[in-house]
């Protein structure tokens, strides 16, 4: 199994478990929250280099 397909599998265990343990709207929150705030901490050249970037490319 690839590194991507366990990244993935766990994000999904990771959502189910928060939106089984909190409201709906903390789960949703926290669930787009730190990839946002993840994503608001790069510095300006990495966010355009992961702009210029395709999807299939991010994984390499």
């Amino acid at each position: 199994m690839s590194t991507q397909a366990k990244v993935a599998i766990g994000g999904v265990a990771v959502g189910v478990v928060l939106l089984w343990l909190l409201p709906l709207w903390a789960a949703l929150l926290v669930m787009v929250g730190v990839p946002a705030v993840a994503y608001l901490a790069l510095d300006s050249s990495q966010r355009r280099r992961l702009r210029r970037a395709g999807r299939k490319q991010l994984g390499r």
